[in-house]
């Protein structure tokens, strides 16, 4: 069997995560012709992603998940995080979003 688009925009996504994280350590470290380097291949790879979601759509996808889901507390987390997975694989940073979810759940 082949490899699956959620599959694939996670490989993506994680691809850029490691980029900024390694972006901000060498702007730390002062080297800012490596965080400039990292930038630039963090945006070759976000045009093969699905365009990404501003934190107000982040919240209300996070906000619909919950109602739909009737989450109804933070032992529901996972499952609204999962389906905030299935639905916007590649869209949207799933840190971010996690912290959404537990503010609005906890």
């Amino acid at each position: 069997a082949g490899v699956s688009d959620a599959e694939i925009l996670e490989v993506l996504s994680k691809m850029v995560k490691q980029r900024r994280e390694s972006a901000g350590i060498y702007e730390e470290a002062g080297r800012m012709e490596l965080a400039q380097q990292e930038k630039e291949e963090i945006e070759i790879i976000e045009s093969f992603l699905p365009k990404q979601l501003s934190d107000a759509e982040t919240a209300a996808a996070v906000a619909a998940v919950i109602a739909e889901t009737g989450a109804a507390g933070i032992k529901d987390m996972g499952r609204v995080m999962g389906e905030l997975k299935k639905r916007h694989a590649g869209q949207m940073d799933f840190g971010k979003a996690g912290a959404i979810v537990k503010e609005k759940l906890a």
